[in-house]
């Protein structure tokens, strides 16, 4: 049985992906500070991941779900303190993740990442300025990672919903988030079991010949 460890296991894309990934058969571990997950981590504790890594053991697949929106306000409104705490959740923890959980996968030679950005991170959202930067990481370190590990079995890939029905998109600012979803074609917000679906073909064998790559869950918004 193949063990899955997702980072913000506890509620929205997370949760659905855990429970979906479970439906697979897999072996799910949750991590996060809301909810109910297996593990209550923060992914910016190294010490805290590291000794939740001990108790798990081998792992096989990883969802890199854990993320904060941060602050909805202009640009020249954030300040120095915003920035950095979004981009340790959004980017660092990502990063702490796939360094504390890629080695083993490497050495047994299978592994899937599947790291969450963001349209934000593609297009830019006008008063998520900070949000949209992190995610922008997210990709273009899910693009490094990919060809890093292009040859030893272990793909990373990304995903990048649109306006999914969340708790963490409850808190967005409604005037923000009426824009960003006015930009759907399909005039509506996603749902999380349609973002998990995608997630779990990204988590198996079924896909073999794609890594750094970023896959868009945006009704229709996405233009490259």
């Amino acid at each position: 049985m193949r063990t899955a460890v997702i980072t913000g296991g506890g509620r929205g894309l997370g949760a659905a992906a855990a429970a979906r990934l479970r439906d697979e058969g897999i072996r799910v571990v949750t991590l996060d500070v809301a909810g109910e997950p297996d593990f209550t981590v923060d992914v910016t504790d190294d010490v805290a991941l590291r000794a939740a890594a001990e108790q798990i053991g081998d792992v096989d697949v990883l969802v890199n779900s854990a993320g904060v929106v941060g602050p909805g306000k202009p640009l020249v409104e954030t300040n120095a303190d915003e920035w950095r705490r979004v981009f340790e959740v959004n980017v660092l923890g990502t990063v702490a993740t796939m360094r504390q959980f890629v080695p083993g996968m490497v050495a047994r030679g299978w592994g899937r990442v599947v790291n969450f950005a963001s349209m934000a991170g593609k297009d830019g959202n006008p008063n998520l300025s900070i949000y949209s930067a992190s995610k922008g990481a997210v990709i273009a370190l899910t693009k490094a990672a990919g060809k890093e590990l292009a040859t030893t079995g272990v793909l990373v890939n990304a995903i990048a919903p649109a306006v999914i029905a969340t708790p963490m998109n409850a808190e967005t600012d409604p005037e923000t988030l009426s824009h960003i979803t006015s930009l759907i074609p399909m005039r509506r917000i996603g749902r999380p079991e349609e973002v998990a679906e995608l997630v779990a073909w990204l988590a198996s064998e079924r896909v073999s010949f794609s890594t750094g790559a970023v896959y868009d869950i945006s009704g229709g918004r996405a233009t490259y």
